[in-house]
Formats: structure tokens, sequence, C-alpha cells
């Protein structure tokens, strides 16, 4: 018996033994084929055009062909939870944004996946801020001038991208920590919501950082803040939200994750080719022109930022009994 025990116990060491080995080799080959980037959103955007940048620099790096794939609906969600659903094996990578963070809240039941059980975080690659932006005739120099003359008149207005976009509850955070009364004006994304500014429909908006930038150049609005918790490289001369109200920020982040499951070898081969990609000048020429900050990070850190932000959105959304249909 002491015989057959000790057989077993080699047999169990060496399958172990094999395990490992099978994972150091095909984190070191990894990638032996094609990856696919699921973008969750439409072609032509910011997140794809930022994406396939990463996805070339990627190929040429490792000498091996990233795709995009795009899966737009449910403010990301669809592409989100497909790749959920995808083998654990470095051949799906998903690149998203803030509103995933936001979504997981908003749509509630109807979120069929646990993101920080579920995504294995890569990087968080690049951030941009919203930008606070008044029409010309709104007489307020500052972001506190600005409140100040919503009490006083009890008759400001504040359009955003949409339900439940970063835009939105940034309206809903100045609200919340001021009590102020802003009527709330959502549109079918960041262009309709500019427009209605610029023609005086509105008087305020938290823009985006490349839609407030064309428009600044033109004089058509003018900034006040910015959402970044420290200041945007691309609007230096312009304070933060934070530094006005303590705890205010909201901006739209963008980060890599991978399914749950996929072995840290290749988690780490990707995050230290992502830090390398974000040095090449075509993507940091993009980033300047779109108004985004490049980041990096370690997994760890994309997941404690990521945690907070799914915490932070929950409680304004709940405070603001904001809801989608």
């Amino acid at each position: 018996m002491e015989q057959i025990s000790a057989k077993r116990k080699t047999g169990i060491a060496l399958a172990v033994l094999g395990l490992m080995l099978g994972f150091q080799a095909s984190a070191q080959t990894w990638p032996a084929k094609a990856v696919r980037i699921i973008v969750p959103f439409g072609a032509g955007g910011g997140t794809d055009i930022q994406a396939r940048l990463l996805g070339k620099q990627f190929g040429d790096s490792m000498k091996q062909t990233f795709i995009v794939d795009n899966r737009s609906g449910a403010g990301g969600l669809i592409g989100a939870e497909l790749a959920v659903r995808s083998p654990a094996d470095g051949y799906t990578i998903l690149f998203t944004t803030a509103s995933l963070s936001v979504n997981v809240t908003l749509y509630g039941k109807r979120v069929k996946f646990d993101p920080l059980k579920d995504l294995a975080p890569v990087s968080w690659i690049s951030s941009t801020p919203l930008v606070l932006v008044v029409h010309p005739s709104v007489p307020a120099k500052s972001v506190k001038d600005l409140i100040a003359l919503a009490k006083r008149t009890g008759k400001t207005n504040a359009g955003s991208n949409g339900i439940g976009t970063t835009s939105h509850l940034s309206v809903e955070m100045v609200k919340q920590m001021t009590g102020v009364n802003v009527a709330h004006i959502p549109y079918n994304g960041g262009g309709p919501a500019m427009t209605a500014l610029i023609t005086g429909e509105t008087d305020f908006l938290f823009a985006t950082g490349p839609v407030a930038q064309n428009q600044l150049k033109t004089g058509r609005v003018r900034a006040l803040a910015v959402t970044t918790a420290k200041p945007s490289s691309a609007f230096p001369d312009l304070p933060t939200m934070q530094s006005v109200y303590p705890g205010f920020e909201s901006d739209n982040w963008y980060a890599m994750f991978f399914p749950a499951g996929t072995s840290k070898e290749i988690v780490d081969r990707l995050n230290s080719e992502i830090a390398k990609a974000l040095k090449a000048k075509d993507l940091r020429d993009f980033m300047a022109r779109e108004a985004l900050d490049p980041v990096a990070s370690s997994p760890a850190e994309l997941q404690a930022n990521f945690r907070r932000e799914i915490q932070r959105y929950a409680r304004i959304i709940k405070a603001g009994n904001i809801t989608v249909e």
C-alpha cells in the first residue's frame, strides 16, 4: 500500500509540474496566433482609433496580428459580456472606457457578469478630462460664479451627452455637492450637446476633452474647469473641479482587460507591451490631439481604480435616482 501511495504521489507531482511547464510555455510563446481586441463601441470613434493604434504597436513589437472587433450596444455592455465569456487564453482583450464602471450600476440586474471578478485587469491606458464649459452669455468667470448664479436665478440648465454618461453624472455631482437646482437636458451624444450650448439652448455642459478643445479655439464657449483629479496637460490653465469642491472627480478613462483566469505571465507581458506602446510617436501625437493623457499602470492599480469608480458612480446614481429605460 505504501508503494502504491508513493507512486500516486509521484504521478500527482509530475502532473502538477507538467501543468506549470505548460503555463510557462504558453506565456513564452504568446501570442502564437491572431489576438482579438474587442471594442464595445462603433468604428471610427476615439476608443476605436486608440485601440487600432495600440494594436498596430503590439503587432509590430510581437510580430503577430491584433484585430479590432467592434461590438457596440448597451453603453458598452454587449462587448464587455462577449469578452467575459471568451476563453481565458490570452487571445481576447477588452479595450473599454469609464462607461463600464457606470453601467454596472445603471443597468442593474441586466448586467449578467461581475466586472471585478470576471475581468482580469491589465493596464489603465489613458485619461481625458471633462471640461466645464459655458455659453459666452453666461456671466460666470469661475466655478463658484456659476454656482452662485444658479442659486440666485434658479433657472440654470445643463446639457449632457446622454442619461448615465459621465457628462450627465458630473451635472448630478454638481447638484448633490452644492444643493443647487439645475435642470438637466440630455442629448444624443457630445456633438448635439455642444451644439445646444453654442446656440444658447443650454447654459453649461461637461464636455469631453476633444469636443471642448475644438470649440474653445473658436471662442464659441468659455471654459471654467476640468474634472480630473490633477490638472490636465491639454488644459493646463484650467483649475480642477476638485480644487473648488473636494472629492469632485470624473474623467473618461480607457483600459485593457483580459477574461478572468488569464495567466499572470500573459497579463504581465501585455502590460509591459502597453508601457512600450504608449511611448510611440503616432500614439502620443494622437493623444495630444484628442486631449488624452497617457497613463499606464500595474494591473493592481487598475483594479483599485476600477473598484473606486464603480463605488463612486453607484453612490451618485442611487442618490440621484437615475435610471435608464
